[in-house]
């Protein structure tokens, strides 16, 4: 039985959902749901290709003027102890991955309070001189904020500094894109509109991005659709997001211990009312990292046609107490079981070869 009859024809109609409809869905039986997701994947991916890249994140400092009441990485004083990388350490990083057959590298790291824009570009030149062929995906719009303002730049030079020297793309890691959330849990970060400045310079620069959405910090579904409004917006303007990452925020290790934690449900719900609400966007990443393999293969299912990486190295989402992990052969056997076909893929999700 569908709850809402005028909003079923909708989706099964093709037509755009609007936010004041979206909330509705929340309140849907979970298979009607993952079936209006699924369908509404085959529109835009009409494929079983199921795609993942080999990668590795390098967090090169959990030095952070932020302080994100979410974060339990960040370094704190007498509880977790700060750290710098050196560019050998980074290099090292980066030729371990290569050995396995790894594509891509996600540097990322704190508002270190010290780190300027020469620093970013060392970083990224020097990875670029020493392995020509990696795929730069780093950083984020909250760094590329610190850096415009510790260096005094605006932020369309910050990013065209970063592409001359050698960055590809860079991550659009979103949070929760509803300012009421973002004052209470990372006043100290970016807003909703700086994130969106960010985007619309990596637009002007001619980068891809891709955004995602932490949930589970006290928002309404009002709010939860209000994140991808803005995310649809964006895509409409700019074109440049590759792909959504939604995935559940953990209160373990973070000074939110009180929230109660989302629950699976949760999780395939996102993921398929994200696949339904944005409908301009191609790639749902199903998040094993967060939500554990068996979830994500279900995700497969109700929209999501994405495992997203290997990820030989994470370390912040380790600090909450999660540890799942993951390797080429166990992530092929997991979307061949969801009646899915494996392809390993480049950082433009270009089949670069089918597995198994």
């Amino acid at each position: 039985m569908i709850e809402n009859n005028e909003l079923f024809h909708k989706i099964y109609q093709e037509d755009r959902i609007l936010p004041e409809e979206a909330p509705d869905l929340f309140s849907w039986d979970i298979i009607n749901l993952g079936k209006a997701g699924n369908m509404r994947r085959r529109l835009v991916y009409p494929k079983e290709e199921v795609g993942f890249i080999i990668d590795r994140i390098v967090n090169f400092t959990n030095i952070c003027e932020a302080a994100c009441a979410f974060c339990a990485f960040h370094a704190r004083a007498n509880l977790i102890q700060s750290y710098e990388l050196t560019m050998d350490d980074i290099l090292r990083k980066v030729e371990e991955l290569i050995a396995v057959g790894g594509t891509q590298v996600m540097l990322q790291g704190g508002l270190h309070p010290g780190y300027t824009l020469d620093k970013y570009i060392e970083m990224v030149k020097t990875v670029k001189n020493r392995f020509p062929k990696i795929y730069l995906h780093s950083f984020s719009p909250s760094e590329i904020v610190h850096i415009s303002r510790k260096s005094s730049l605006p932020i369309d030079n910050v990013v065209k500094a970063l592409k001359e020297a050698g960055l590809d793309s860079v991550p659009g890691a979103s949070d929760l894109l509803v300012d009421r959330i973002r004052a209470k849990v990372s006043p100290k970060k970016i807003t909703v509109d700086e994130w969106r400045e960010v985007i619309y310079s990596l637009y002007r620069n001619e980068m891809k991005s891709s955004a995602t959405m932490t949930y589970g910090m006290g928002e309404t579904h009002e709010e939860k659709i209000e994140h991808l409004k803005i995310i649809r917006d964006v895509q409409d303007d700019t074109g440049i997001l590759q792909a959504f990452i939604p995935w559940s925020f953990s209160p373990a290790g973070t000074r939110m211990e009180n929230i109660l934690p989302a629950t699976g449900m949760d999780y395939l719900k996102m993921v398929a009312i994200a696949r339904i609400f944005l409908d301009n966007i191609t790639y749902i990443q199903a998040g094993w990292l967060t939500e554990g393999l068996k979830l994500a293969q279900i995700a497969l299912t109700m929209g999501a046609n994405d495992m997203g990486g290997v990820l030989m190295e994470e370390v912040v989402v380790k600090a909450t107490g999660i540890k799942t992990s993951t390797n080429h052969k166990e992530l092929v056997h997991i979307i061949k079981n969801a009646g899915k076909i494996p392809v390993q893929r480049d950082s433009r999700y270009r089949a670069i070869r089918e597995c198994g």
